[in-house]
């Protein structure tokens, strides 16, 4: 039995908030959560510290309203969406006919690595279809650029108003169009430097090699070691699924290490590649997936020349 807003929808029910104030959120977070409660539904708050003790403070005492841990959940898009699937089918194993979640992904989140939160922003159309759930995302209007408010509005299908009223994105974009569009991957600072390793055709072993060759030892083992999962995963895909040659550069730096990893084809075909597992890992479905598991930042380019995998293990929040 659905909900308030909800009511009657099948599916998912994707809304963002993008608010001025902080009391332009409370308005519309405080009775989204407390029709939850009230209607006997899983409620949940996904925020970072800040929000998350500004929703409390203005919640009643023993509310009901859970809060989840969301630096833990928002780590990357692909272990997000990983984390929430499990959630929700617990949820709905339990006999919930709706669940509510309200959530925020972190400031860092905003900025250079935004080109994989849009697609998550627009795959969970799809990957949370299967569930009753209702979800806000917010977005502070006051630190949030206008390219990334206009891409909110492009993977939400609707927008909650602090008036109360719920209305449907006029840009909302399919994600099987938005998730096949050409988007811009800005370089890495670092790439505008030589490469200090470029291999042709390399074998899986050689791209581990040579990952493990370049680390100075300032990013964490743990980062270094999904790297080279990620990067051997990769050149395995280009291999298998490209077009010859397969090439690979690294960069090295103090806080990070970017490689590419190229070939003439076209790419995976499936549009949710990465972000959700594919079968049997055609096309490098299933490598991707792995991927976007392993790495701070991963980015997908198709040009004229071919399709390029890029990999950043260490500090992915660079401007400069």
């Amino acid at each position: 039995m659905r909900t308030g807003a909800a009511a009657g929808h099948v599916g998912y029910f994707h809304e963002a908030i993008c608010y001025d104030s902080d009391e332009e959120l409370l308005a519309v977070v405080l009775p989204f959560l407390l029709g939850g409660v009230e209607a006997g539904e899983p409620t949940l708050v996904s925020f970072g510290e800040r929000h998350a003790a500004l929703v409390r403070s203005a919640l009643p005492a023993d509310s009901g309203v859970q809060f989840l841990a969301g630096g833990d959940v928002y780590a990357r898009p692909t272990a997000a969406i990983r984390s929430y699937r499990r959630l929700l089918a617990e949820h709905v194993a339990a006999g919930a006919g709706q669940i509510r979640i309200v959530g925020e992904l972190a400031p860092a989140a905003l900025g250079t690595t935004w080109d994989w939160w849009a697609r998550y922003e627009s795959a969970i159309n799809h990957a949370y279809d299967e569930f009753p759930l209702w979800s806000m995302c917010a977005y502070d209007r006051r630190v949030t650029p206008a390219p990334v408010l206009a891409d909110v509005l492009r993977t939400h299908p609707r927008v909650a108003l602090p008036d109360g009223r719920h209305l449907p994105s006029e840009t909302y974009t399919d994600p099987l169009v938005y998730l096949t569009e050409p988007r811009p991957v800005l370089p890495d600072p670092i790439q505008y430097t030589p490469p200090l390793v470029e291999l042709v055709e390399p074998s899986p072993a050689r791209a581990r090699a040579a990952v493990y060759d370049a680390d100075r030892g300032h990013l964490p083992p743990d980062d270094v070691e999904d790297l080279v999962v990620a990067v051997s995963e990769t050149v395995t895909n280009a291999l298998r699924h490209g077009r010859r040659p397969v090439a690979l550069r690294l960069w090295s730096g103090p806080d990070r290490i970017v490689v590419t990893v190229h070939d003439g084809g076209d790419g995976p075909k499936d549009p949710f590649a990465g972000l959700l597992p594919t079968g049997n890992g055609a096309n490098g479905g299933l490598g991707l997936w792995i991927t976007h598991q392993s790495c701070n930042h991963v980015t997908m380019h198709r040009g004229t020349d071919g399709f390029t995998v890029r990999l950043t293990g260490g500090n992915a929040h660079v401007t400069s």
